[in-house]
């Protein structure tokens, strides 16, 4: 396959923007299991980019159809125009990550796409982003309540949970943790990636493959920063509430994508955490660094849109989207 500058500039953008959210979300999938001492920070980020890989490769493929074909009219979008999604979107993830803000990208990789859309007169499909806003709008009050109630079960039958010492909650932690790294990388890829299909550039399991090597590398190289963030600046836990948490996260994102749609992990983590810390009491949430979160999910989308509507219409003056 011979390919242009433009094609190459794309696949060098889309790498990028895999490495910065392999880097942005090692907190919402490793961040449990690393607060509660159950695995250290080295075999944490190793053991999320394996799996993030593998989940990458063989579990996207239709969240991948999704932004792929379900945003935008595939049939309209060229390479230029889905480079100004991507750039956009990695710009934006970059910038929340620096600010250890654990915010949406797939919120920001849509809203990009939509931008740019408007900017270009490519055809918004308008019924997948509304399916996708009531996805998002449920995913955290859903994975609050799940919180809540699955930390009381765990209580029920680990007591211990609550203490610091035994084995079977840090072992299953971490084994929680793995299933939310290979859901991360079925989930995430396709905010990068799901470029090439736009543009027919690769196919879906190339695209899966190429994202998750940008994922995994971003993991290993730039993922503490959010690893720390969410492990100990949001919540208290103990090892039932960790567990609860983790467990909820990845059943309410791999669900969601086992039907071709994405919601955020952040989201979904920092519900099932803020209905772990109502079980045991407010005390244990730390509202103020939640509700600046809750902030940074607001800016997310209306900042993706507004980027890729403004980059859209300055790329528009020199190249067709």
């Amino acid at each position: 396959m011979r390919l242009d500058p433009l094609s190459i500039a794309l696949i060098v953008v889309v790498m990028a923007f895999a490495w910065s959210m392999g880097a942005h979300y090692t907190g919402a999938c490793m961040g449990m299991p690393f607060a509660s001492g159950s695995i250290r920070m080295g075999p944490a980020l190793g053991l999320m980019a394996v799996l993030t890989l593998l989940g990458a490769t063989f579990a996207s493929h239709r969240v991948e159809l999704t932004v792929g074909h379900g945003i935008l009219d595939p049939d309209r979008v060229t390479i230029a125009a889905a480079l100004v999604i991507v750039a956009a979107a990695f710009l934006l993830t970059s910038a929340y990550t620096y600010l250890r803000i654990p915010t949406s990208t797939i919120q920001i990789l849509v809203f990009c796409a939509v931008g740019t859309g408007l900017a270009g007169g490519i055809p918004v499909h308008w019924a997948t982003i509304l399916h996708l806003a009531i996805l998002w709008v449920l995913a955290p009050p859903a994975a609050c309540g799940l919180g809540f109630v699955f930390t009381h079960i765990v209580d029920a039958f680990a007591p211990e949970g609550r203490r610091a010492g035994g084995h079977v909650l840090p072992t299953l932690l971490v084994t929680v943790g793995a299933a939310a790294s290979f859901t991360m990388g079925a989930n995430d890829v396709s905010n990068a990636t799901g470029a090439f299909l736009m543009t027919h550039l690769f196919g879906v399991l190339a695209a899966g493959l190429i994202g998750g090597v940008g994922l995994a590398v971003g993991v290993v190289t730039w993922g503490q920063p959010l690893i720390r963030k969410v492990a100990f600046d949001i919540v208290r836990v103990d090892l039932a509430m960790a567990s609860a948490a983790q467990f909820v996260q990845a059943a309410v994102v791999f669900t969601a994508a086992a039907f071709g749609y994405f919601t955020s992990m952040n989201q979904a983590l920092i519900g099932a955490m803020a209905g772990t810390g109502l079980a045991r009491g407010r005390q244990t949430v730390r509202w103020p660094q939640v509700y600046g979160i809750l902030r940074g999910w607001a800016f997310g989308p209306v900042s993706g849109l507004v980027l890729g509507f403004l980059i859209g219409r300055l790329v528009g003056l020199f190249a067709p989207l």
